[in-house]
């Protein structure tokens, strides 16, 4: 396999990590070794509250997948969020940190019956991927109530986000327009669930995804919530932050059309993931070694991208700020087009494809921002590199 090259199809624009953050990270770095994730509760607290605060009242349920941490799951918790999860594993780690179980949301595919019963003797609030899912559930649960993933692909115009079709005939996930009009008139469908997609800073692909899903709301006469999942996108380079204030005004409105199709108010389910913590987390490492390369450096640390993951598995859109932290007391000077590589010899282990750092030398750290959803949670074993350690301030 031939080495990476700089990729210089991204466009350019700001991507700085505060200074304040990174003077946490230092301060950090002298009393630990590197590599490690550091997260800033002050952060991921403020986030929790921008999601709460939204103009019309929400159940948001944090998604585990991005982080799991059980230190992470507590301040959720303790900001008055519930979780959303797919797994036994993290259904189980979420009621050991205190979650009540009506504080949990659980939707997956394929679900065997006994997993089904295990989900069941739990008390979460339980969604359901298809036919197949509904015919089983109330085979073992006659009369108990569950909601439905709903593929509205077939109702707008599907858009592929970052990790592809969350809806459509490319997508895998829901109930497709047909199996949904099976099930018209149900009494025991209590929710309708919906995920347009991943990374999505875009307001119109919302609403347009929303509202087809508000089509279906008079065809079902038990309704209680919308659960409209999640996606609110991170900012890359030269875009803004996600808008919060837009989103929760577009909320609002959806939530009134839906009152109006059902005759009486339900509830809405948010199920936000990287937004809640990505800006909460670090990772550092330090520099082992620099290789200049004519224009460009190639910059060496003591850490892997299989501890460090998202650029390993998306390398032409996982761009995280990065940042140089001189430790000898000099002058950084000017930023140089940069790769930062870990300290294994597999050829796409990179941490920063195409990115912009000063001269680096030995012992210097690097920070990784964006850190703190879809990082940890990633790495793998792959390469055979431990856990970078996980600290909270």
């Amino acid at each position: 396999m031939e080495p990476p090259t700089p990729r210089a199809r991204h466009a350019r624009g700001p991507m700085t990590v505060d200074p304040a953050f990174l003077d946490i990270a230092a301060d950090l770095a002298r009393r630990e070794p590197t590599p490690f994730y550091v997260y800033d509760t002050a952060r991921l607290r403020s986030t929790c509250r921008s999601l709460r605060g939204l103009p019309t009242r929400a159940r948001v349920y944090f998604a585990t997948m991005a982080n799991a941490h059980p230190r992470f799951l507590e301040v959720i918790r303790e900001e008055g969020l519930g979780v959303f999860v797919n797994t036994m594993g993290h259904l189980g780690r979420a009621l050991e940190v205190g979650f009540e179980p009506g504080r949990i949301v659980y939707t997956a595919s394929g679900m065997s019956e006994a997993l089904m019963r295990e989900v069941r003797a739990t008390g979460a609030e339980v969604n359901l991927d298809s036919i197949g899912q509904v015919a089983l559930w109330r085979t073992l649960f006659p009369g108990q109530p569950f909601g439905i993933r709903c593929n509205i692909g077939d109702r707008i115009e599907a858009r592929e986000t970052r990790a592809g079709f969350f809806v459509g005939p490319q997508s895998r996930l829901g109930l497709s327009g047909p199996e949904l009009e099976s099930v018209f008139g149900s009494p025991d469908i209590h929710g309708l669930h919906l995920y347009a997609g991943t990374d999505i800073l875009d307001l119109r692909y919302f609403e347009a995804a929303y509202r087809a899903l508000l089509e279906l709301v008079p065809h079902f006469p038990a309704l209680d919530y919308l659960d409209l999942g999640g996606g609110f996108g991170v900012p890359g380079p030269g875009q803004d932050p996600f808008d919060f204030h837009g989103y929760g005004a577009l909320v609002a409105q959806i939530m009134d059309d839906a009152a109006a199709l059902a005759g009486r108010p339900l509830d809405l389910v948010l199920e936000p993931g990287r937004i809640v913590g990505a800006e909460a987390g670090l990772f550092v490492c330090r520099v082992t070694d620099v290789k200049p390369r004519g224009e460009r450096q190639l910059v060496g640390v003591d850490a892997s991208s299989a501890q460090f993951p998202r650029p390993l598995l998306y390398p032409d859109s996982a761009l995280h700020p990065h940042a140089l932290l001189p430790t000898h007391g000099r002058d950084p000077g000017p930023p140089v087009p940069s790769q930062v590589y870990g300290c294994s010899t597999y050829s796409r282990d990179f941490l920063v494809w195409d990115g912009a750092l000063p001269p680096a030398q030995p012992g210097d750290l690097v920070v990784l921002g964006q850190a703190g959803a879809y990082c940890a949670s990633l790495r793998t074993e792959f390469l055979g590199f431990p856990p970078a350690p996980e600290h909270y301030r």
